[in-house]
């Protein structure tokens, strides 16, 4: 019947009886016929626990040394999950990133997978094992073995599904703590509902912005290689939600989903030169700090000089602050200001760009709510704003019912 790859978070074997529970749910795939390849996560909090022993040693550790820190925490899980198959009589076998041939490039901390070796994964398929992988780690081909690196924060995604596309995989289950993917987040708008299925644009634009069920590199290579994703909760049994290609059918729903990122910064930079080159130069090198920028505002004063203002994660807005300063004499600016404490408020839905008024409404909602907005970036299918942070929630709830998602009926 194929093979179905399976991602257990990190809360799904937070215990030595959840790591039992997951090692069931694996039987009963494999009683149906399967082939079964687990992807897991380290254990419950394990990973931020190792975070913090670091930052004890160094406030700023190498991310050599870091990646070789975090990789332990998988290591873990999956000798214990191989151990629980073992004694249910499930033949099993556990995998390190660099042991089940998930090949990255040289990136510490946020490196991405290259290439996999499907034919040493199909061998030990083939051989009636089931092969427990451990989830947010690879390695570079490098002459003298391997470095391990890691794929960054929910990076365990990312290895289920580029297995799964690996070994062409019927689905990719991803498990969590949650039964699907809502319209919202249910922590924060109590009346969001589940969505029976969603687009691959879609989920990744809320990926992308918040929506903390998947990781946005995981949807990526799922659309790139048509790997159906199902969300589901480790705890209960249901359907879930589907990622799939989007249908062809027009949809009501002209939003689909809202989400809300809380880790936001504004950067100011104020009296840049006027110059052709000024936004190329300033760009590439935050780029080459590997700081991701996201929303740009540029506005022209004077002939000779002009104000941009963008958003960056404020974990890296000191960061980006000093690549800038380095550069000032280089860039020619007049000041950099920093402002923190603020959160991104966005909507989603392939429908946008056949219903008007989307802008519109999320404006005019915010303006009645007496909530700012700071910033804003629009796409086909998103439109996002920078809030305070103090207003997320009322925010969200508020955007929520203005597009009818409270009581809405949200299948496909």
């Amino acid at each position: 019947m194929g093979v179905v790859v399976q991602k257990y978070g990190g809360t799904s074997v937070a215990t030595i009886e959840r790591i039992r529970h997951v090692a069931q749910r694996v039987k009963k795939t494999i009683e149906r016929g399967h082939q079964c390849i687990v992807v897991v996560s380290a254990m419950g909090k394990t990973t931020d626990e190792l975070v913090h022993l670091a930052t004890q040693i160094s406030k700023f550790p190498s991310q050599r040394e870091m990646d070789m820190l975090l990789t332990s925490g998988e290591q873990v899980s999956i000798a214990l999950l191989s151990m629980a198959l073992q004694g249910i009589g499930v033949p099993t076998r556990s995998l390190t990133g660099w042991q089940a041939a998930i090949e990255t490039d040289d990136v510490h901390g946020k490196a991405r997978i290259t290439s996999i070796n499907a034919e040493t994964l199909q061998h030990y398929l083939n051989q009636g094992e089931v092969l427990v992988v451990a989830g947010f780690q690879g390695s570079t081909n490098g002459d003298h073995g391997g470095e391990i690196t890691t794929l960054g924060r929910g990076g365990s995604d990312t290895t289920a599904v580029a297995l799964a596309a690996a070994v062409q995989a019927t689905c990719c289950e991803i498990y969590t703590d949650v039964d699907g993917v809502y319209t919202a987040d249910p922590r924060t708008v109590p009346k969001a509902q589940r969505l029976d299925e969603i687009s691959y644009d879609e989920m990744l634009e809320l990926a992308n912005l918040g929506a903390g069920v998947l990781h946005p590199r995981a949807v990526e290579c799922a659309k790139n290689n048509n790997v159906e994703l199902a969300v589901k909760s480790s705890f209960t049994e249901g359907r879930g939600t589907r990622v799939k290609e989007g249908s062809l059918m027009e949809r009501q729903l002209k939003v689909r989903g809202v989400a809300h990122d809380l880790d936001v910064a504004r950067i100011k930079v104020l009296g840049l030169p006027n110059r052709s080159d000024c936004l190329s130069v300033l760009f590439t090198d935050l780029a080459a700090a590997h700081i991701n920028v996201d929303i740009i505002v540029q506005s022209e004063h004077e002939a000779e000089t002009m104000d941009v203002s963008f958003s960056v994660q404020e974990k890296e807005a000191e960061r980006a602050v000093n690549v800038l300063n380095q550069q000032q004499d280089k860039l020619g600016f007049e000041r950099v200001i920093v402002e923190e404490g603020l959160a991104k408020l966005s909507a989603v839905g392939s429908g946008m760009v056949t219903h008007p008024g989307v802008a519109a409404t999320m404006f005019t909602t915010l303006t009645d709510a007496g909530i700012p907005i700071k910033m804003v970036s629009t796409s086909e299918i998103k439109i996002s704003c920078v809030i305070p942070r103090e207003h997320t929630e009322a925010a969200m709830q508020k955007v929520h019912s203005a597009f009818g998602l409270d009581a809405a009926k949200v299948e496909v």
